[in-house]
């Protein structure tokens, strides 16, 4: 199946896509040093990026009618600033908000499938009626604004559409959530919000996948079973003590309500392999990126992640990593940070994928990213919904 991705980044979206089976016909990214990355892993033949056409451009200039209409999916993770918690809250107002954009080349396209992924702060209370807003241009992507029409007029314009119940044309069917990575796996508590949305002609029923991980199952296989530290070699002296703030779930799992799912992922499963980042530099190890940077210390509301649960959510921030944020906290109470290879693995990066910048670059590609294993989750779902209502 055909694809297009907007706003690339560090490429974790189209990785996970393509490998749910999307053939990416065109990958747009403006940013040179994410484009870099892209193409130093093309060059190393990483999951057959080397196929993929990578276009260093602006998507409001990138010329579409080279790119046939109908295509099976259009994916964007369109840039987070404006709604980021950590950003300045500027939303529809942000140079940087680029969702008009989106439904602009949706018009062009006419993709069967649309995947768009940005930050959870976009579902807060103070963002809702630009949420719904969203939501509406996303289903009626032919409903154009005027010149001169702002934002909610045009909004308005796109309710009194929805609510004659008669749309013609194209239009979209189109859900959203916001999910937690760690509940597919990814060793990281990563909320972001995701719209879906289907081709109406194409008569698609979809819901998004249902979780296959869970916190109960960690701490049951941790404080109930035990089998994790058994799993993990740790010593019988060196396992904690349960914290306190899970004694009334603790009590329910020690009563025999078993959880049914996975547990969730931990720091400790995905870095145990990796040798000390203390004993190499970073210009000896320029391929696997796997070295210690100086100065991570704590401070309030900043403590870094635990060893075994899954991370924090990754961070990219301003200046590359905010103060006491992307750190690991050992068990010792020693707290540093998280290395380019480690904070990969954790956004379920391949370990033959690398990141050619600075320390401060990479970790701002790597905070940027969709983890490539909720990408290729959320891609095999749409993937096979599609092929149910195409010609074989």
């Amino acid at each position: 199946m055909r694809s297009v991705e907007l706003f690339t980044g560090a490429g974790g979206l189209a990785l996970g896509l393509a490998t749910a089976g999307f053939e990416h016909l065109a990958v747009i990214e403006r940013d040179a040093d994410s484009c870099r990355t892209l193409r130093e892993n093309q060059h190393r033949h990483v999951r057959d990026m080397a196929a993929w056409p990578v276009f260093h451009c602006d998507v409001r200039s990138f010329d579409y009618s080279s790119v046939p209409e109908d295509i099976d999916l259009l994916a964007a993770g369109v840039p987070c600033q404006p709604f980021s918690i950590g950003g300045k809250h500027r939303g529809h107002r942000d140079e940087r908000n680029m969702f008009p954009q989106t439904v602009e080349i949706i018009r062009k396209l006419k993709p069967k499938a649309v995947l768009v992924e940005n930050v959870r702060g976009l579902a807060r209370s103070s963002f809702a009626k630009y949420f719904s807003y969203i939501h509406f241009m996303l289903s009626y992507p032919e409903i154009k604004r005027r010149s001169g029409e702002d934002w909610v007029e045009h909004l308005g314009k796109l309710e009194r559409y929805h609510t004659t119940g008669k749309p013609s044309g194209l239009w979209y069917r189109v859900v959203s959530r916001v999910l937690n990575a760690a509940d597919y796996g990814v060793p990281q508590k990563r909320e972001r919000i995701f719209f879906v949305a289907f081709r109406a002609d194409l008569h698609v029923e979809w819901s998004f996948p249902a979780s296959t991980h869970s916190g109960e199952s960690l701490l049951f296989s941790q404080f109930v079973s035990g089998d994790y530290w058994d799993r993990q070699r740790v010593p019988k002296r060196l396992i904690p003590r349960p914290p306190n703030k899970y004694e009334d779930k603790l009590r329910r799992l020690r009563n025999g309500i078993l959880p049914l799912l996975l547990p969730w992922c931990t720091v400790r499963e995905v870095i145990a392999d990796l040798p000390s980042p203390f004993s190499t530099r970073a210009e000896e190890e320029p391929g696997l990126t796997h070295f210690s940077i100086p100065g991570a210390r704590r401070y309030v509301g900043h403590t870094g992640s635990a060893l075994d649960e899954p991370a924090k959510t990754l961070k990219a921030g301003d200046h590359g990593v905010p103060g006491g944020e992307n750190m690991l906290a050992s068990p010792d109470g020693t707290v540093r940070y998280f290395t380019i290879r480690e904070s990969a693995r954790l956004q379920t990066f391949p370990d033959d994928y690398v990141f050619p910048g600075s320390w401060t670059e990479s970790m701002r590609q790597i905070g940027n990213a969709v983890p490539v294993q909720l990408a290729e989750c959320l891609g095999k779902n749409i993937y096979r919904k599609l092929s149910e209502k195409l010609p074989h």
